[in-house]
C-alpha cells in the first residue's frame, strides 16, 4: 500500500490497523546519539490514548510503546527505530451490523473503490487509531527539536461555535482541562454545548492551533518543498483535518498589502519580522518569527443517529453506528498535530544542513 511513508531524510512509516494485533511506526534517518527512552514517548501517547475523559472514546487501551530497534543503552544508533503499540481492547463485533454498509463521513466507500476490499472493523488503516504510530514517531522528533531549543505547542482554539480568547489564555489551565483549551470561560461553554450534542447523539468539530518557538530563519525550500506546503500536507494527512492555514490564513485574502506585509526590524542585533501576519514562513522558508498554524477538524463522523446510506451490493439502507467513538476528536488530535509538525520540522532542518557550502566544508573539516 503506497502512501504510508512521510519525509525525505527523517522518514516515518506507520503500520497496523485499528482492530489488528497492533500498530506503530518505523522512524528512519534519526541521527545517532539522541537520548531516548520509552517513558518519554509514553508522555505523548498518554495525551492521545482513548478513555481519558467523558469527551473521548471509552475504548480502554494502555497504548504502551515498545522500542524494538534503533536504540542501545538509551541512545539512538542511527538505524531504523521500530515503535510498536499493541491493541488490547478491540471489540470488532460492534461493527458486524455495518460490515456491508458504507458509513457516511468515513473512508469506507472510497477505500473500497480503490482497493476492492476494506477492513470494516473500525476502518482499518483509515481509522483515527492509526495516529498512535504518528504520535510515537513524532515524540522522537519533538524531543530532538526540544534539545535544539525549538518547542512545538498545540492547543484547542475552538470547539464548535466557541473560540478561545487570546486575551484570556491560561496555559496552566490548558494543560489540565479535558478539552485542552486555554480560555476557562470558552472551555466551560464548550463543555456544556458538547453535553447537548451527546444527548442528541451527535458530534462536534473544532480548530487546533499550533505554535512553534525557537525555529531559526532559513529552513524550508522554495517551489515544491516549501515548509508551509510540507506542513500543510503533514497536518492534512490527519484523517479528520479538513483545512490548514498559516498566520492570518484566509483573513489575508481580505486585507490590503500594506496591512498584510510584515516589515523587518532589528532586535538584539538580529533581523526579525516586526509583525507576523505570515505565520513565520515567507517564500516557503522560515523567517525567524513564531510559526503559527491552525487546523480545522471536522465533527466525528461516527454518530448514533439514523443515517441513510448504501450497502456494498447497492441496497439503500439506514444505519445507526454502535461502538465507542469520540463525540469530539479535537482534544485528542492536539498532540497528533504537534507530532506531524515536529516530524516535518526535523526533516526540514536535516535537509537544510547542506544548503550552504561553507557549512558543509566546516563540518567535514571538524571530522579531521
Amino acid at each position: 500500500m503506497a502512501g504510508s511513508v512521510f519525509g525525505r531524510l527523517f522518514t516515518v512509516s506507520t503500520f497496523g490497523e485499528s482492530h489488528g494485533a497492533g500498530l506503530g511506526a518505523v522512524v528512519d534517518g534519526c541521527p545517532a546519539g539522541l537520548s531516548l527512552d520509552p517513558d518519554l514517548i509514553q508522555t505523548y501517547l498518554d495525551r492521545r490514548k482513548p478513555g481519558g475523559s467523558r469527551f473521548a472514546t471509552q475504548r480502554k487501551e494502555a497504548d504502551r510503546v515498545e522500542i524494538l530497534s534503533g536504540v542501545f543503552e538509551g541512545k539512538t544508533t542511527g538505524t531504523p527505530i521500530l515503535l510498536l503499540i499493541r491493541n488490547e481492547d478491540q471489540r470488532s463485533a460492534d461493527y458486524n451490523s455495518i460490515a456491508a454498509a458504507y458509513r457516511p463521513g468515513h473512508a469506507d466507500f472510497s477505500f473500497d473503490t480503490k482497493f476492492g476490499f476494506r477492513d470494516w472493523r473500525g476502518g482499518g488503516r483509515s481509522s483515527g487509531r492509526e495516529t498512535a504510530g504518528r504520535v510515537a514517531a513524532g515524540a522522537v522528533a519533538l524531543h530532538a527539536l526540544s534539545e535544539m531549543g525549538i518547542e512545538v505547542h498545540a492547543f484547542t482554539r475552538a470547539i464548535g461555535p466557541f473560540t478561545a480568547d487570546p486575551a484570556k489564555y491560561d496555559w496552566a489551565f490548558c494543560r489540565e482541562n479535558r478539552l485542552v483549551m486555554p480560555d476557562r470561560e470558552a472551555e466551560e461553554k464548550a463543555e456544556a454545548w458538547l453535553e447537548e450534542q451527546m444527548a442528541a447523539r451527535d458530534s462536534a468539530g473544532g480548530r487546533i492551533e499550533c505554535r512553534v518557538t525557537g525555529l531559526p530563519a532559513g529552513f524550508g525550500d522554495p517551489v515544491f518543498e516549501k515548509l508551509d506546503a510540507n506542513l500543510a500536507k503533514a497536518v492534512m494527512s490527519i484523517g479528520a483535518v479538513k483545512g490548514v492555514e498559516f498566520g492570518d490564513g484566509f483573513r489575508a485574502a481580505e486585507a490590503s498589502g500594506s496591512a498584510d506585509n510584515d516589515g523587518f526590524t532589528l532586535r538584539e542585533g538580529r533581523i526579525v519580522p516586526a509583525s507576523n501576519h505570515a505565520g513565520g514562513i515567507l517564500g516557503g522558508i522560515s523567517d525567524g518569527a513564531e510559526l503559527v498554524l491552525t487546523a480545522a477538524v471536522k465533527p466525528t463522523p461516527s454518530i448514533a443517529q439514523p443515517q441513510h446510506t448504501v450497502t456494498r451490493d447497492g441496497q439503500e439502507t439506514v444505519i445507526e453506528i454502535k461502538g465507542r467513538h469520540d463525540p469530539v476528536i479535537v482534544p485528542r488530535a492536539v498532540v497528533v498535530v504537534e507530532a506531524m509538525v515536529g516530524i516535518t520540522l526535523l526533516d526540514a532542518i536535516l535537509c537544510g544542513m547542506g544548503a550552504q557550502y561553507e557549512r558543509v566544508r566546516a563540518f567535514v573539516r571538524d571530522q579531521r
